[in-house]
């Protein structure tokens, strides 16, 4: 009797006979087991079993009856399931009995197939990485099984329209890892010479299992150095067999070539257009041996299958079409290195043509590409401004950077995830980026940034590093402190405000720093961007590349300037010149500190006040900035700007009068006694650091008492009323922000900005009544305190309100300046958005725009954040994929910023009384469409830097109409 197993019953033990505990893993743990699977000749696998196609399981020597059908395959370690099942991580993925909803994994953002590339990237960097003993356990894996079920997968995949429009980058990428493309000829004939051979010399079974489960071009060595190390012992023609199969697998691996693409044309159908348009193409290229031609023809035709694949209706026919795409890809990019660009004319050719490929491939988006276009192309012109072909040069860099933020957008969470447990991973995402497109155009655009550098004398010197043309200043400034550079997670890393750091992303809650630069410029008007152009923090944005290279002057003592046109210095403490070393010499420049006034508090007002009520005279007396000019707001605008109540200064401060816990005096005493302490032990010689140590200690102890404080009964019942008489509903019903609004924020020389607590979308009264005294402690953390500290002269003197609103779920929101920041142009605008709530100001990559002063709008950059946050009506915060295929603003929603922009200039000073000339700072979203305004600040640069005599020396003086020929040698 056929011993069977049914698989119901498999499964029902998986998930209920191991008792399995649903705690997810420790990264320890995970790192031990892949260690564990490394040494094992099994790997991550248990057993071979045979997997009927009606659901029983039979052992390896008794396959599925004929009229049943079914795949053998092996079955994996029970501790690789639970992880599977408690961390969502699959190790050693076989496809051919996986389910494709299960694989596809939409609700995890895709990430087991994510997982599935980046282990075969880690079995192809670390000798088979989990499997390296076990990817010779024979059986383990059939590759014939696994591309009958990838063909399966993708005509499922590309039967949906939505698949290609919003995910055409991961779907073409996961083509290169996923077997699909079934037996050929010479797959088979590879297998059966490999049998073949093991049969006769059973010492070639090992490599016989690795071409028959997984075939890679680095078998044809491993082929040909096992001849070498066994000629002695090869009888008979088993030496000849080996040579044979070394042709064979030469001819499966081999470069694409243009010709080799007619198989798979002529597979097409006739009726298609893009058919038609591929079989030109190929027959008026075949014979050209023009490398500039052939990239700029192959870009153009793999673009074209990208725009028009859509409209192919067959999941078989796209197949297709994507693999001569991928196939294009790799022949462009071959191209690419052998055209040798010699003029500044053929360099913008060959720049346009990778960016054209690149919008091919799904790194850029096609509306994006549709943005940018006309831009590249030269219009029968003989010569360029300086300032023209600048232009040209930014475009071209944000291609290079947007198609590098695609690749992290899609594969970060996985990489982060295997890193943690197997630091190999962290280098999936360069090694996509490098074999990709966009290292060929990133060198192109480097290439022309150094021309252009040399004509306009616009040099960077960073220390002894390559390609510095990818280096570009953010923010003015000046700095001197030892160098940091770290290529992980910048949270990982505790700032100090005497050190200059060089991070992948800027850290969300950046504490004071000496200088920064950072490979993901996030965006121009996140609220650590603003708080180091108000502050002279000198910020720049760099590449990978850079980044790794500046490891090795990790350490160091350094000098780090950006010019007012940014351009970057950085060099050792040791080449300093002695204006810059006069910089830094020790003097007291109380000068440099401002004074919040606090004459003017009105600390009598304790009372909850309604929105309505206040305006932007109220500003630091009544209450902070961020409720004061809302106020303003919705007296100018009042459809759009939510209702709303204050609580101001007086009642914080009332509450302060209460006693501390344990200390026998008030709150307010216990702050105040704190600096009197601190000027003290100053007086007596005390080390700053000691000082810190002791302000900080000081400000923990009340921060956490202020979390704790009771709330005055009145006070509570006076919440409760405001929700029925302001928001028409009673509290619980209502979620709200409750928004820090300090009297030592939106200054004249400082913002402040993201420096204290907002409490989102809370619903429940416990939470709001929690919420207020959480955002009451805030202005007492480290980071609030240290920023406060080495700006403001009496940082003591701090007084905090709250502005509660209710949520609006917006589609979109983001950050307005009135005036270029790019351009320098006080005229034009800045916008910067993210999907979802609060991810500008956050720092978010966000899609940014430049609106010049004639109407017209540039695109600066595209979202790239793979998750957008949600604010729902049961309050909390959500998180949403975000996929990138639209742009977030409409030409509707521009039109409508562009008004609100002019209405502001024209009548906001007017309508405060105030003489402020400058550019302001507007936090707003839409919903639906309709346009909601949250905040509005001036807008604060730092004079200092931008007048700075030294800033100004190294900034070159350049002729922007200096006319350059496109003829012109590079």
């Amino acid at each position: 009797m056929k011993k069977t197993i049914s698989l119901f019953v498999v499964i029902c033990l998986l998930m209920f006979g191991y008792g399995y505990s649903q705690t997810a893993l420790s990264n320890k743990t995970i790192e031990s087991q892949v260690e564990k699977y490394k040494n094992d000749i099994r790997g991550p696998y248990k057993s071979i079993r045979w997997f009927c196609d009606d659901g029983t399981i039979r052992q390896p020597k008794d396959p599925c009856p004929d009229s049943v059908g079914g795949v053998q395959h092996a079955t994996y370690k029970e501790d690789v399931e639970v992880l599977a099942k408690n961390n969502h991580v699959f190790l050693g993925q076989i496809l051919s009995y996986t389910d494709k909803n299960d694989f596809w994994d939409e609700s995890k953002n895709h990430s087991r197939l994510k997982q599935y590339q980046l282990g075969k990237y880690l079995a192809r960097i670390d000798d088979g990485w989990v499997n390296q003993k076990g990817q010779f356990y024979r059986g383990a894996i059939q590759i014939e099984d696994e591309e009958a079920w990838g063909i399966k997968f993708y005509k499922w995949l590309l039967s949906k329209d939505n698949v290609l429009e919003k995910k055409y980058y991961l779907v073409l990428q996961s083509l290169k890892d996923i077997p699909h493309k079934g037996d050929d000829d010479v797959s088979q004939l590879m297998r059966v010479q490999s049998k073949v051979i093991s049969d006769q010399y059973p010492k070639f079974m090992d490599l016989r299992v690795k071409i028959h489960s997984n075939p890679e071009s680095t078998d044809i060595e491993k082929t040909i150095q096992f001849k070498k190390e066994n000629s002695t012992k090869l009888v008979g023609d088993i030496s000849k067999k080996i040579d044979e199969l070394i042709l064979t697998m030469q001819k499966f691996h081999k470069p694409i070539n243009l010709k080799s693409l007619n198989k798979k044309i002529n597979s097409l159908s006739t009726s298609g257009t893009l058919t038609n348009t591929l079989k030109i193409f190929v027959k008026n290229n075949t014979d050209n041996e023009i490398s500039a031609t052939l990239t700029a023809e192959s870009a153009k035709m793999f673009f074209t299958i990208r725009k028009e694949i859509v409209s192919e209706k067959n999941a078989s026919q796209r197949l297709l079409l994507l693999d001569i795409a991928n196939e294009l890809e790799s022949f462009i990019y071959k191209q690419a290195t052998l055209w040798t660009a010699t003029t500044v004319g053929e360099q913008l050719d060959k720049i346009k043509a990778l960016a054209m490929a690149s919008a091919g491939n799904g790194s850029i988006e096609l509306w994006e590409w549709q943005k940018i276009e006309a831009l590249l192309v030269l219009e029968k012109q003989d010569q360029l401004s300086i300032s023209e072909l600048t232009k040209k040069l930014e475009i071209a860099r944000g291609v290079v950077e947007w198609s590098s933020a695609m690749v992290k957008s899609e594969y970060h969470d996985v990489v982060q995830t295997y890193t943690s447990f197997e630091p190999k991973a962290y280098s999936f995402i360069d090694d996509r980026i490098r074999s990709s497109i966009a290292l060929q155009l990133g060198k192109s655009v480097g290439e022309l940034g150094s021309f252009i550098a040399k004509e306009s004398s616009l040099n960077n010197k960073v220390l002894t590093i390559t390609n510095q043309s990818t280096i570009r200043g953010l923010n003015p400034g000046y700095a001197f402190g030892e160098l940091i550079v770290h290529s992980g997670s910048p949270e990982e890393v505790e700032v100090t405000g005497d050190k200059i750091y060089v991070f992948e992303r800027a850290p969300s809650d950046l504490k004071p720093v000496a200088g920064i630069a950072t490979v993901a410029e996030g965006n121009l008007v996140s609220h650590v961007q603003l708080l180091a152009r108000n502050l002279g923090i000198p910020n720049a944005a760099l590449s990978n590349e850079n980044l790794e290279e500046l490891k090795a002057f990790q350490g160091k003592k350094v000098f780090y300037a950006v010019s007012n046109k940014g351009t970057v210095i950085i060099k050792e403490e040791s080449m300093m010149s002695a204006d810059e070393k006069a910089l830094f010499a020790k003097k007291v420049r109380k000068e440099d500190k401002i004074e919040v006034p606090v004459q003017d508090i009105r600390l009598d007002q304790k009372n909850i006040v309604n929105l309505r009520a206040v305006n932007a005279k109220d500003s630091g007396k009544l209450c902070g900035p961020k409720a004061a000019n809302l106020g303003q707001l919705k007296e100018m605008f009042p459809d759009n700007v939510v209702e709303g109540f204050v609580i101001p200064f007086g009642i914080f401060r009332e509450h302060m009068n209460q006693t501390m816990p344990n200390q026998n005096i008030s709150y307010w005493q216990f702050l105040t006694t704190m600096f009197i302490e601190t000027d003290n032990k100053r007086e007596q010689g005390m080390a700053e650091n000691e000082i810190e140590k002791f302000q900080l200690e000081q400000l923990e102890t009340l921060r956490a008492a202020i979390k704790i404080m009771p709330l005055k009964p009145k006070f509570v019942t006076e919440i409760v009323n405001s929700f029925t008489s302001v928001f028409g509903k009673p509290i619980g019903s209502v979620p709200v922000f409750l928004r820090s609004d300090t009297n030592m924020e939106d200054l004249k020389d400082f913002t402040g900005a993201g420096l204290n607590l907002t409490i989102f979308n809370t619903l429940e009264k416990d939470k709001i009544i929690q919420g207020i005294k959480d955002v009451w402690a805030s202005p007492y953390t480290e980071r609030s305190f240290k920023w406060r500290q080495k700006y403001l002269l009496n940082p003591e003197n701090v007084f905090p309100s709250i502005l509660v609103i209710p949520t609006v779920d917006v589609d979109c929101s983001g950050v307005l300046i009135t005036k270029g920041i790019s351009s320098g142009n006080e005229q034009d605008l800045t916008i910067a958005f993210s999907r979802g709530a609060g991810g500008a100001v956050d720092g978010q990559a966000a899609e940014s725009y430049l609106i010049k002063e004639n109407g017209d709008y540039e695109l600066i950059s595209p979202a790239r954040e793979a998750y957008h946050n949600t604010l729902p009506a049961t309050g909390g915060t959500g998180k949403k994929i975000a996929t990138f295929e639209k742009a977030i603003l409409n030409a509707n929603n521009i039109d409508q910023i562009k008004t609100l922009a002019s209405e502001i200039r024209k009548t906001l000073a007017k309508k405060t009384t105030s003489n402020y000339k400058g550019a302001y700072d507007v936090e707003l979203g839409f919903k639906e469409n309709k346009l909601w305004l949250f905040q509005i600040r001036p807008f604060v640069e730092n004079k200092k830097a931008l007048g700075s005599e030294y800033l100004e020396s190294i900034t070159p003086k350049i002729n922007t109409k200096k006319e350059i020929a496109l003829s012109t040698p590079l």
